[in-house]
């Protein structure tokens, strides 16, 4: 479909642009129904003036021209077209009539004039009973003639058997929105060719950092991250934003939404479904790069997380004292860590998981106290400690490059994003600040934040 209209400074419509998934489907038809609706310009058809096309980009294939797999599988119905018919139905004017074309006036062009005519349903039955009603309702008063009335008719019938383009075949029918995809199918098509998978679990209340986070990654051309959902609403917003998600049926109900933050008893429940989590993708023979959503990533640090290769586990440090080493007890951030799919990290997460599953507070101190041993028994030199049992090297990551919330005070100076980059973070850790709104105030007062949250569109 091929659309044009005059720029100036009046708008093409008055609806506001859903957040559609690009190429799925709806959106030239949301938009003609808009200019339509909003009655700003005049709109018209002129499919049936073209009489060929040659197409750019072979790549690209219409369904007025090519059955492609592309549009068969829009017919047969995919999410991505579900998710963009149900933004089509609850944004703008066509939220209360539906995709509408029979006004739309069509150009021919008969012996050698072109003509904007009324072709409606009843057009022939029209010219078949009432030809002088047809002649005044449908044609022209200067272009009335017996020969230019046979060529529309003549036009119009050659049409409607032929052209599968016509705007009356552009309706939508909303449906229910649903996900068949399971967390096996989705590492299937989002794992990079490392078999690495960047994972991220949020509930409702962190849907907007969620985004800008999605955002930040997409900015970064990254697109190997799955997101996991803590409850129905965030499954069902992440599906309309066209994120790869799935839920998690082991997940916590009754998920605050103040009230989630660290040191809360809801927060220590959240927190082990991770664990558990990237323990399944381990075991699925995946790669995980764990990343919570209050983290900022100025690059992909995963070209040098891949690098500690097996039986290492990397994880950023929550230690703020810069003349302290950065393994102390306690000091190990299980809100961004690498691990690898092999044998001894499989076990030791496993240790993990089964530590946390009796313990009263959050994972993270299982984490150390499993990996590193309580009070940092098992620490070699200042950045690593080792698991004894399974042989595993923590690696704490260099703050420097991985600073956490408070780190050199970065969030504190006055310009966040400059000294982060002059300092050469890869990554920005939004913790060690307590509540979910001071966090999120803190990220936009920075200026690390890439998500409209009036438009549900990325920031540009």
């Amino acid at each position: 479909m091929v659309i044009a209209w005059n720029n100036g400074e009046m708008p093409l419509h008055h609806g506001v642009l859903p957040p559609f998934l690009y190429g799925k489907g709806v959106y030239n038809h949301w938009l003609i129904n808009e200019a339509l609706s909003s009655g700003l310009r005049f709109v018209f058809d002129a499919s049936w003036t073209i009489s060929n096309i040659a197409l750019g980009d072979s790549s690209y294939q219409s369904n007025c021209f090519v059955k492609s797999s592309n549009v068969s599988d829009i017919e047969k119905g995919s999410w991505e077209y579900d998710c963009n018919s149900h933004l089509a139905a609850v944004y703008g004017l066509s939220s209360l009539h539906g995709f509408n074309y029979s006004a739309v006036m069509k150009l021919v062009k008969c012996d050698g004039r072109y003509l904007l005519i009324n072709a409606t349903e009843d057009f022939l039955h029209t010219y078949a009973y009432k030809r002088k009603s047809l002649w005044k309702r449908h044609i022209p008063k200067c272009r009335r003639s017996k020969t230019t009335l046979a060529c529309v008719v003549r036009t119009i019938k050659t049409q409607n058997e032929t052209s599968g383009c016509s705007l009356k075949d552009g309706s939508v029918h909303t449906k229910t929105l649903k996900l068949s995809y399971s967390l096996e199918s989705l590492l299937a098509i989002t794992a990079d060719e490392n078999k690495t998978v960047v994972l991220t679990v949020a509930g409702y209340s962190y849907k907007d950092m969620l985004m800008s986070w999605v955002c930040r990654l997409r900015r970064l051309r990254i697109t190997n991250f799955l997101v996991s959902s803590l409850d129905y609403e965030t499954y069902q917003f992440s599906v309309m934003q066209g994120l790869p998600v799935f839920n998690d049926p082991s997940a916590p109900s009754n998920i605050s939404f103040n009230d989630c933050h660290f040191g809360t008893e809801c927060f220590q429940r959240v927190t082990k479904v991770k664990s558990r989590l990237v323990l399944k993708i381990l075991k699925l023979g995946y790669n995980v790069l764990l990343s919570d959503v209050d983290i900022y990533w100025f690059k992909n640090p995963l070209p040098l997380l891949s690098t500690f290769g097996p039986a290492t586990l990397a994880a950023q440090s929550d230690e703020y004292n810069q003349t302290r080493p950065i393994n102390l007890p306690r000091r190990l951030n299980s809100g961004f860590y690498y691990a690898h799919s092999d044998a001894p990290t499989i076990s030791a997460m496993g240790k993990v998981v089964r530590h946390a599953a009796t313990s009263g507070l959050t994972e993270q101190p299982s984490f150390y106290d499993t990996l590193c041993g309580e009070g940092g028994s098992t620490r070699k030199g200042d950045n690593r400690c080792v698991e004894p049992g399974t042989n595993l090297t923590v690696h704490f990551l260099d703050r420097n490059l991985f600073p956490n919330g408070a780190y050199l005070g970065l969030w504190e100076r006055k310009n966040v994003k400059s000294a982060c980059k002059k300092q050469g973070c890869l990554v920005l850790h939004n913790n060690w600040i307590s509540g979910r709104v001071k966090k999120l105030e803190r990220q936009v007062i920075s200026g690390l934040w890439d998500y409209d949250i009036t438009t549900r569109m990325c920031l540009v």
